[in-house]
């Protein structure tokens, strides 16, 4: 390893002063022309490279991906207004649904009312059979107690006038008085 350390010292000391002289090659006089025709050169060739080759490629990538996006926008498109159709029938849908169920129950309600009806009208027939066999019960009460009545009145009223006279009026007399009583 030493000795090639020494040989690449020895090369370094040896190289010809002219070598290192003159100053940055791009800035000498000697060789800007041909540095200018090869720029120019260089310039034309890369131009056409990338005016032939890359830029037709990208545009093409370019092209693909627009119409990819204007695809996808107009399948975006279509999606959204199938779902739009598809909600609209949906609220159609759950709104003759809606209106189906207010008619069943509607029918329903109008079938049970009719039920109610019926079975309130044939109570009330047969409460009204009652009250007029418990009206003709209550006359009949009536009249006997009113019967009893006046005859409990005209015992009274005689046994009444025979205490007060001494004497018991005659039973014809008591009921004509008891009568004449009862119908003011």
């Amino acid at each position: 390893m030493a000795e090639q350390k020494a040989k690449q010292v020895e090369t370094l000391e040896h190289v010809p002063s002219g070598e290192h002289g003159g100053g940055f090659p791009p800035f000498q006089k000697d060789t800007f022309a041909s540095q200018l025709i090869w720029l120019a050169l260089t310039f034309v060739a890369l131009y056409l490279l990338m005016s032939r080759i890359a830029l037709p490629r990208i545009g093409a990538i370019l092209d693909a991906r627009k119409g990819r996006i204007d695809g996808d926008l107009a399948e975006a498109v279509r999606l959204k207004s199938e779902s739009e159709e598809a909600i609209a029938t949906y609220e159609k849908a759950l709104a003759e649904a809606r209106g189906r169920a207010q008619a069943v129950a509607n029918e329903t309600r109008e079938r049970e009312a009719a039920k109610a009806d019926t079975v309130r009208k044939q109570l009330e027939a047969t409460l009204d059979t009652r009250i007029a066999e418990a009206e003709k019960t209550i006359a009949a009460t009536r009249s006997a107690a009113m019967t009893n009545v006046r005859t409990i009145a005209t015992d009274a009223a005689a046994a009444i006038v025979e205490r007060l006279t001494g004497s018991a009026p005659p039973d014809d007399v008591v009921a004509n008085a008891v009568a004449d009583v009862v119908k003011s």
